[in-house]
């Protein structure tokens, strides 16, 4: 049977919206600590604001100690900056020791793995991290839950897979499993698909800005064609997804692009010539291009 009291540790945007929306799932939020008392009794009016029975939380634990407000909990979230999740997890280790076992420890860190609460697993709990793939803002009154439909990974022991599957699943998330060594690779690819993704679409908006048109008729402008790139990779595949000058071994188009670039926006020269060198890999998996295109512009790229 899966532990129903919950404690958080650390009441920013991501711990305030597991208290609010687990609580609201029926999950008891045992107790609440954060770096100031007002973000965890901001957290605890939050909880109270969407639960049936309000007077269930009367008793709700807000403490100024970590190691207090684990102590109350079967399920421990540690929801701070990455930076101090493995110090936080050592602080409750040391002062609650043998005490750790029948405990299950989450982090909601996306690049840190669940080795990093290993000082709670050699005391007996069982460690896992959970991590909302979605950007989180602080939390409003009556708002939807920023969980559900969203995808989250999970990785752990195999008692911590099992409870985290349930609390995703309490959330009305879709949950996937990954291995414990290869966190840090999965949050690279986050990082590449949402924060590169954003550089490279401004990077497409500089140069029409420098074609003269402005940032926002830009993005209007671009934004069909990203949607349609996206659906065709969603639907198609990444190598059949790819369309253009590479893909088509337009080397004199290429030529221009990088001339007029070289000409009027060279800090973006860098940037076209090592995006074109992936580019040109991805095409040739396709097998269309001939030796002559793939020589061309491999002499244009490097």
């Amino acid at each position: 049977m899966t532990p129903q009291k919950i404690s958080i540790i650390g009441c920013g945007r991501v711990g305030t919206a597991l208290a609010v929306f687990l609580s609201k799932a029926g999950y008891n939020i045992a107790a609440l600590t954060s770096r100031t008392r007002s973000s965890a009794e901001k957290t605890a009016t939050a909880i109270r604001s969407v639960v049936e029975n309000s007077s269930d939380y009367n008793e709700l634990k807000i403490s100024s100690s970590a190691v207090e407000a684990a102590k109350a909990g079967d399920i421990i979230f540690i929801t701070t900056p990455d930076n101090l999740i493995e110090s936080v997890c050592s602080d409750l280790s040391s002062n609650i020791g043998v005490d750790m076992a029948g405990k299950t420890l989450f982090h909601c860190s996306g690049a840190l793995s669940s080795c990093v609460l290993a000082s709670a697993a050699d005391n007996g709990a069982d460690t896992g991290s959970i991590h909302p793939l979605q950007s989180f803002a602080p939390y409003s009154q009556g708002e939807k839950s920023p969980f559900k439909g969203i995808n989250i990974s999970v990785e752990g022991s195999q008692t911590a897979l099992a409870i985290g599957k349930e609390l995703i699943n309490a959330l009305e998330a879709n949950q996937f499993t990954i291995p414990t060594d290869a966190k840090t690779l999965y949050h690279a690819a986050a990082v590449v698909a949402s924060n590169y993704l954003v550089t490279v679409e401004n990077f497409a908006i500089e140069l029409l800005k420098e074609a003269g048109i402005d940032e926002q008729k830009g993005y209007e402008i671009l934004e069909p064609l990203i949607q349609g790139t996206l659906n065709n990779i969603k639907t198609k595949g990444a190598v059949a997804a790819l369309t253009g000058p590479v893909a088509r071994g337009d080397i004199s188009i290429v030529e221009k692009h990088l001339i007029d670039i070289n000409e009027k926006v060279p800090e973006f020269s860098t940037l076209y010539r090592i995006i074109g060198q992936y580019t040109l890999k991805l095409a040739e998996k396709r097998g269309e291009l001939d030796q002559i295109s793939i020589k061309g512009l491999t002499d244009i790229f490097y």
